[in-house]
């Protein structure tokens, strides 16, 4: 108790009873009480109202009304302070009113004395007190973010603050009295088992709970468990402080994701520059058997070897390109040759069940692109398509142009005014719910079980098609198949002629150092170039390739050198040979043709940049635009 007088008010409309309770307070041992008295109704309902006094003792007896009214009135209209109301003999039953409805405490008249007062006036302001401290440590519970809570041992909850509403989406109201598996349902039950135990021997218990909230969502909380004394009416209950760390072990397993990428990418880099170099000489070998060689056994396998040899390199490419962020180059396409190659690869590798098909527009226009990261649209798209009939079903491939004017682009955001192709890819899967549309293209979200998918494939098909200025919709329905939209910008030029094999280029004699560190490169690269009308020497590496160089200078016409080499690397030679001849002609090669790669070769002067494994035609074309220069 502090210093300041406790101001106290009698509301009695008996004065002798006013001048008893003025001389019983005279006897107060402790100093420090000043009465007042007022003796009606109305003025005492007015009194109470200006909040002037600590402590109203209010008689039950006021004239035509009476003390419980003005009790009740008070409390109503946001009285704080303590409120004792003064009963006759034997009112029991008005007592447990007077309780019921606020009052600090009730004394019988008969039984009243100075002791008796003056105790039940300091009760009634320690406890007064008391409560003001719990309803502020109450509102700073209610600030924190953590959701706060206190349950029985018995585990009926007797506190529950803003957070714990928050977090769990059930009220105060409904949360207290309520058991907490009632109010989540925890996931390892085993768990709570040895957390309560281990509370009950320490006093205090913290580890992760997986939890579900009223609406059904799945959340990980840090939870802090404390046995706690005397709480309210309790002996001993449990104060629980919960931590949401949802989105925290999601950031985490993302970031191991990411982890795991960057190890496989590194990985894969290496190993792409190998296939890479495995692969540059079947596909050289067999078009230079092709041309050899006449029979309708070779004729009919050999294409087939060139084609998966290509696709071998494509998938390659497209590793890179996710891996590395390897930027190909963009040119005109015509959208036709794709769908027919995905169209192809899927009937020789679907299941039999999935009745493939294609529509395409006969004056489709061609578009401005990447043809590898395209092909990985496509083909991601149909292994969805794939991988939501089970049972089988029917895949559709449709192409067709479109001009997007005013009132369409305000209608989509994504779009622009100008012309479009359209490529839809329909099936007749099981669909998606709504929850899942709204997720599908998010990194690392997936349905698939464990180790059936990354939850990267729609991210990057989002990513290739949005730096392609296009965008994508998804018509969806659980149980009517699935249908996926890409738009992507076109030029209004059609290919009337299908794309035909051109005519290799020949050489005039000419001689070119091949440089790589790979023999059997080395000998297909001169095989091919003998073939056609060049001549060609060889060097293992960058020191030998200088050897070969200044003997060879005043014949040689061009370097073809690989950027991966031991001993000198190809930047190294690069820059030597130009100081021995800076008009030397150089085509930079290698296996993992990175975006960095390529603009430092170009910026130290390298004429054009050939990507390992190159076909003879590339070989060819490339030299011969190269000699075409100046």
């Amino acid at each position: 108790m502090n210093d300041k007088p406790i101001r106290v008010l009698l509301v009695d409309d008996d004065e002798d009873d006013y001048i008893l309770t003025r001389e019983w307070f005279g006897e107060f041992q402790v100093a420090g009480c000043e009465l007042s008295w007022i003796a009606s109704y109305e003025a005492g309902k007015d009194a109470i109202a200006h909040h002037h006094h600590d402590v109203y003792l209010v008689d039950y007896r006021l004239g035509i009304n009476n003390g419980l009214e003005l009790l009740r009135e008070a409390i109503a209209n946001g009285c704080s302070s303590p409120i004792i109301l003064l009963t006759g003999q034997g009112d029991r039953e008005i007592d447990l009113e007077a309780m019921k409805a606020g009052a600090a405490d009730y004394l019988e008249k008969n039984q009243l004395n100075a002791p008796l007062l003056e105790r039940s006036i300091r009760y009634a302001m320690e406890r007064q007190q008391t409560e003001q401290k719990i309803r502020q440590q109450a509102a700073l519970l209610d600030i924190a973010t953590d959701a706060i809570f206190v349950h029985d041992i018995d585990d009926p909850v007797l506190f529950w603050n803003k957070a714990a509403e928050s977090l769990y989406g059930w009220t105060k109201a409904e949360a207290i009295g309520k058991k907490t598996q009632e109010l989540w349902h925890e996931n390892n039950e085993p768990l709570l088992q040895i957390a309560f135990q281990h509370l009950m021997e320490h006093g205090s218990w913290e580890g992760e709970l997986h939890q579900r909230t009223k609406s059904g969502q799945e959340i990980i909380v840090e939870s802090r468990w404390t046995l706690v004394q005397n709480f309210g009416n309790t002996t001993q209950s449990i104060l629980v402080v919960n931590t949401d760390i949802t989105q925290k072990k999601q950031l985490e397993a993302q970031f191991l994701r990411a982890q795991r990428l960057e190890s496989i990418g590194t990985l894969s880099s290496g190993i792409a520059h190998d296939l890479n170099n495995v692969l540059a000489p079947i596909m050289m070998t067999a078009q230079l058997l092709e041309s050899q060689m006449h029979d309708e056994r070779s004729r009919r396998l050999l294409p087939i070897l060139i084609s998966n040899a290509k696709r071998g390199a494509s998938l390659v490419n497209q590793v890179l390109s996710f891996t590395r962020g390897l930027e190909g180059e963009r040119t005109l396409l015509q959208i036709r040759h794709l769908i027919i190659e995905i169209q192809q690869v899927i009937k020789e590798t679907f299941p039999k069940s999935i009745e493939v098909s294609s529509q395409i527009s006969s004056n489709l226009w061609t578009v401005s692109g990447d043809a590898t990261q395209l092909h990985q649209v496509l083909m991601n798209l149909c292994v969805n398509a794939r991988d939501a009939m089970p049972d089988g079903g029917k895949l559709k491939i449709l192409a067709e142009n479109l001009f997007i004017d005013e009132n369409y682009a305000k209608m989509n955001i994504d779009a622009e005014v100008g012309s479009y192709i359209i490529i839809t890819v329909i099936d007749t899967g099981m669909g998606i719910t709504a929850e899942i549309l709204d997720r599908i293209f998010e990194p690392f979200f997936t349905t698939k079980e464990t180790g059936k998918g990354t939850g990267l494939g729609l991210s990057t098909v989002m990513g290739i098609i949005k730096s392609h200025n296009g965008f994508i919709k998804v018509d969806s329905k659980p149980g009517n198949g699935s249908k996926f939209q890409v738009y992507l910008p076109a030029q209004e030029i059609t290919a009337t002629i299908e794309a035909v094999e051109q005519t290799l280029p020949q050489g005039n004699g000419e001689l070119i150092l091949v440089v790589d560190d790979e023999p059997t490169i080395r000998d297909i690269t001169k095989t091919s170039l003998e073939s056609h009308n060049y001549q060609a020497i060889t060097a293992c590496d960058g020191i030998e390739a200088l050897a070969l160089y200044v003997e060879n200078q005043d014949k040689i016409s061009l370097v073809l050198t690989d950027m991966v080499m031991p001993s000198m690397d190809g930047m190294t030679t690069i820059r030597t040979l130009q100081k021995i001849n800076p008009k030397v002609k150089i085509i930079a090669v290698s296996g993992l043709a990175t975006t960095n790669k390529v603009n430092a070769a170009r910026d130290a002067g390298v004429k054009a940049f050939l990507a390992k494994p190159y076909t003879a035609n590339q070989l060819l074309q490339t030299i011969n635009a190269v000699q075409s220069q100046d």
